[in-house]
């Protein structure tokens, strides 16, 4: 071998061949541990329900549909990657598509926009960000964003590494960049976008000396008006970022409001029960009391019709489920029978109306970075 490399190893065969076998270990750990990485990933979008990931700096070339299988908890999957130039940058957007199907999309380098329906009803783009480093192509990018707002005009969610601050504040042991933070500025402005607060801590990058909070969410305010989102930092298990997570506040605030269920208006006893309930309702005192408290009689009577009508919507699609779910299953093992056929279409039939029924859960997503995959 050291005639081959044009070295003399006479008398140093044994310390070479164990550094060759070393640093052969040390790769099977790398390997092993990427592996390990994304095993963890995987395990936290199961465990906070994550609707998609926006992932940056993935620093692989060529991203498959191996790779994302061994990320993504579900079967339910599209994904859609910028990929790395060698080992440089790189991003990865992976989601379910009955929660957000997919309409159009616009991708480079830096970005990845992708235009969809949240829960079929909800017009939007959500939008994942590598910011360059220097300061020349960071602007270039706020610009070339504002100017696709036109071509994508629903309202946005970006996410991502934006590798700047809005205030000196988010920076702890690091350059000032007062110019940077302008522009950074102008461009939410510009988009009229929101910055959500972090909750669980105050930056999402550090290492021993410096400390910022480069990583976020910005929200036009559309999407503050569909759900109550909140954004949460994660511990720093994956790389030297701290993945966020947004999400709908699912916090208990004490007795929830009352919620009028639109599934209630097809139902054809609905205006004769509201007629009834606001007829036998009598109350004396001045107008504005006497509609209050009709209110209130018609919410309660309200609660009990829909309980007995409608009955556990939670349970009974749990249950439709379940039956659709095991005669999935036996059709894999036999063909079905005309009955058992008849009965599919049925409970697939029911699955559908008793999802109509349920409100719809806030999009949940999630950014991880830095060689996660």
């Amino acid at each position: 071998m050291g005639i081959k490399l044009g070295l003399t190893l006479v008398g140093y065969e044994d310390e070479v061949v164990e550094r060759i076998m070393q640093m052969e270990n040390e790769d099977m750990d790398k390997v092993k541990g990427q592996g390990g990485k994304r095993s963890r990933i995987k395990e936290l979008l199961r465990m906070k329900r994550v609707d998609m990931v926006l992932l940056q700096e993935t620093k692989r070339s060529s991203i498959d549909a191996n790779v994302i299988r061994s990320l993504w908890p579900s079967n339910l999957v599209e994904f859609m990657v910028v990929d790395a130039i060698g080992t440089a940058g790189g991003i990865l957007c992976i989601w379910n598509p009955e929660v957000f199907p997919l309409k159009g999309c616009c991708c480079y380098t830096s970005f990845i926009l992708l235009e969809g329906t949240i829960h079929s009803n909800l017009n939007c783009v959500v939008g994942n960000i590598y910011a360059p480093n220097d300061d020349e192509n960071r602007r270039k990018l706020w610009t070339t964003l504002v100017q696709l707002k036109s071509v994508f005009p629903d309202p946005w969610c970006l996410g991502g590494d934006f590798n700047e601050v809005k205030t000196i504040s988010e920076r702890k042991g690091c350059i000032r960049r007062d110019r940077g933070m302008g522009e950074f500025g102008n461009f939410i402005s510009s988009l009229e976008l929101v910055d959500i607060s972090m909750l669980g801590r105050r930056y999402t990058w550090g290492n021993s000396q410096s400390w910022s909070r480069i990583d976020r969410f910005l929200v036009n305010p559309e999407w503050l008006e569909w759900y109550k989102y909140k954004v949460w930092g994660l511990p720093r298990l994956f790389s030297d970022h701290s993945p966020i997570l947004l999400m709908e506040d699912g916090r208990d605030w004490g007795p929830k409001p009352f919620k009028f269920i639109n599934a209630w208006v097809l139902h054809h006893n609905f205006l004769e029960e509201v007629r009834r309930v606001w007829d036998s309702t009598l109350v004396q005192g001045w107008a504005g009391y006497v509609i209050m408290e009709k209110l209130r009689a018609l919410k309660a009577a309200l609660k009990q019709w829909n309980l007995s009508v409608f009955g556990d919507v939670d349970s009974k699609l749990k249950e439709a489920e379940a039956e659709l779910h095991s005669l999935d299953l036996q059709s894999e093992l036999r063909d079905l029978d005309e009955v058992e056929k008849g009965r599919r279409k049925e409970v697939r039939g029911e699955v559908w109306k008793l999802r109509k029924r349920k409100p719809n859960r806030a999009i949940t997503l999630i950014l991880a970075m830095d060689h996660v995959v």
